[in-house]
């Protein structure tokens, strides 16, 4: 009405990459909030002030975006609604693909057209960083036109992760470049996942020819991101409240696992289904994965930009883990009593988790007033 020009985010990050000399999109279906602000954590280490655009708070930075004077951006290059297709950037990572997004995508292989599409959109000087550790980007490897360099645990990864281990929140491993070894990382964030986002991040940092000691010390001083299994309390009698965003099946399980690695303690989730469309595809995979945890609040569907869908609910989840034999469930329609919940079926040191892309996250604080 005020004749103001409104542009979508993925077009003014188009715009912003054409600012710099070298632009790095980092994407993938998980992991791109990670990838992003580890790589800015290693490149503010070489003193090479990037600019970062990136999904989530980053707890190094205090923020989700960072002005730098450099010649060099990172942005978080998101596959919803095909945004990502709005960006020419000159180096690019494809952390994983899995079908999601099911309002913008009608199959899996639509899915991996599009990654195909973002991957050659690079220049021909151009590099792609992809993890061969998952079987669609193996799918299209032999596709992508442009230079690419492999990462993950897979023996043919260019960029290798090997002797992995988890103690609580923290993640060691030894890193090769082929058969040449680099050194050891030590992570202080738990779970394969995040090894895998890191390796992502050192695969463009030694393309950018940065020394890995300098890559080693940026990673040892990443704190983590905002709702990426933050810890968010810490009790005396060793219990932990965790808050994390995780909205899909293999988010869900990647998250559990990393939990169930790193410490022997029970594990109290409460999570909040994200997107009605997202619920009707993905029951069967949430149910399964949600079964690693021990205790499961279930709580209704956090509708965001969608219309309710017919039959939908919750109770998908919910009967379907009853069908396979899972007991310890709790379909809770009523936020207000979580607390009360938590407190028949809690123990001193249990690890209790917030899970969700809605607003579960509100309910940590309350948890903590009750426990306390």
């Amino acid at each position: 009405k005020k004749n103001i020009p409104v542009i979508r985010r993925a077009e003014m990050l188009g715009e912003l990459l054409k600012l710099k000399e070298t632009s790095i999109a980092i994407s993938g279906t998980h992991g791109k909030t990670t990838t992003c602000s580890m790589l800015g954590s290693i490149l503010s280490e070489a003193k090479l002030n990037p600019t970062l655009v990136i999904g989530g708070i980053v707890n190094n930075f205090g923020s989700n975006s960072i002005l730098g004077e450099g010649d060099l951006i990172v942005v978080e290059a998101d596959e919803f609604d095909r945004s990502f297709l709005s960006l020419n950037p000159t180096m690019s990572i494809i952390n994983n693909i899995d079908l999601e997004h099911t309002d913008c995508y009608e199959s899996i292989d639509d899915v991996k057209n599009a990654f195909l599409s973002f991957a050659n959109s690079l220049p021909f000087y151009g590099i792609c960083g992809v993890c061969i550790d998952n079987i669609h980007i193996k799918d299209i490897l032999n596709q992508i036109k442009r230079p690419y360099i492999t990462f993950g645990f897979d023996k043919d990864a260019d960029i290798r992760a090997l002797s992995s281990s988890y103690s609580g929140l923290e993640s060691k491993y030894s890193v090769f470049n082929k058969q040449s070894f680099l050194g050891d990382i030590t992570l202080s964030v738990p779970g394969k996942h995040n090894i895998e986002n890191s390796l992502a991040a050192i695969t463009m940092a030694l393309h950018l020819n940065i020394d890995f000691t300098i890559i080693k010390a940026g990673l040892e001083k990443y704190k983590g991101v905002k709702r990426r299994l933050e810890i968010k309390h810490v009790f005396d009698n060793g219990t932990m409240l965790i808050d994390d965003y995780a909205h899909h099946p293999s988010e869900v399980k990647a998250s559990l696992l990393a939990i169930k690695e790193a410490f022997d303690n029970r594990i109290i989730t409460i999570f909040q289904p994200h997107l009605f469309s997202r619920t009707l595809n993905f029951y069967h995979d949430f149910a399964e994965a949600l079964s690693l945890t021990d205790y499961l609040l279930l709580l209704d569907i956090y509708p965001s930009r969608e219309k309710p869908i017919d039959n939908v609910s919750s109770q998908l989840i919910y009967d379907e883990m009853v069908d396979k034999g899972y007991s310890n469930i709790f379909l809770n329609h009523n936020p207000s009593l979580i607390p009360e919940t938590i407190n028949k079926i809690y123990k001193d040191g249990d690890i209790i988790i917030t899970m969700g892309a809605g607003d579960v996250n509100k309910q940590n604080g309350i948890i903590f007033e009750a426990l306390s």
